[in-house]
């Protein structure tokens, strides 16, 4: 059965309340004629903000989203040990400039480094990944044919919602991975650090495939509560990669949850 037509009777209700609390967010994505989605919950109430659930519901590839449970299954199975452990850049000049040395954690997650992670991926193996994506329930739990490059181009998939619900299980410390892992992997997703909130996130763009699809995914701790956010948009060019953080911010201001000065630049 299809997962998707379950949930939108679901989100339908769960919409309500959307269009008098994402006014900006609508008046962005129409100016720019985006096709996006996102999706805000509160740990202290439960509450799910959800602008176009419909696409909300759809799964898609996650791309370097998928660095979050990544970094923690590579720690986990000690692929990869620690934040310093360095990998040997092989020379290879690849289009971001960040990318061309060698890196460990603390570079490689930021800046997507994509080559650092396939790397991982090699070491950890395909029966690995499966077995995690289980014990996660992350997406459809499936990878492909490479097993180092099924979050970029092969066969997982994931909604925004989906993703929320991982996010927050990540943030509770609910999965089977050790809590010093969970603290290296706070470390290195620390996206913001304002007087307000800190936010912890990940961007993601599945560029090889013929519709591309940008993410930005996470979660904001204020004073009274954490806020779980996922976005997506189809990204038609490349300046519309700009929109993943942006309606994410905007989306996060139009609910009040951080204040309407701070940038997303």
């Amino acid at each position: 059965m299809n997962k998707t037509k379950l949930l939108a009777p679901l989100l339908l209700l769960l919409s309500i309340s959307i269009d008098s609390g994402a006014a900006s967010l609508d008046s962005l994505v129409r100016a720019n004629n985006l096709n996006a989605a996102v999706v805000v919950k509160s740990l202290k109430t439960g509450k799910l903000d959800v602008y176009n659930p419909q696409r909300a519901a759809l799964q898609f590839l996650p791309a370097s989203t998928f660095k979050i449970p990544n970094t923690l299954i590579a720690l986990q199975t000690h692929a990869i040990r620690g934040l310093h452990d360095t990998i040997r850049w092989d020379g290879q000049h690849r289009s971001v400039d960040a990318w061309n040395h060698d890196q460990d954690l603390l570079s490689a997650f930021p800046y997507s480094c994509v080559w650092f992670y396939q790397v991982l991926a090699a070491r950890i193996g395909n029966d690995t990944y499966l077995q995690y994506l289980q014990k996660l329930h992350y997406g459809n739990q499936l990878t492909g044919t490479d097993v180092t490059t099924f979050w970029l181009d092969g066969e997982l998939r994931i909604s925004a919602l989906e993703q929320i619900g991982f996010l927050e299980k990540v943030f509770l410390r609910q999965l089977p991975f050790e809590e010093e892992h969970y603290d290296l992997l706070n470390r290195v997703m620390l996206a913001d650090s304002t007087a307000n909130y800190r936010m912890y996130a990940k961007t993601g763009w599945s560029a090889r495939v013929e519709v591309e699809t940008g993410w930005y995914v996470g979660w904001v701790i204020t004073p009274d509560d954490v806020w779980f956010f996922a976005c997506n948009l189809q990204i038609n060019q490349e300046s519309d990669a700009l929109f993943r953080k942006e309606l994410s911010y905007r989306f996060l201001r139009d609910l009040h949850i951080i204040p309407e000065s701070n940038s997303s630049r």
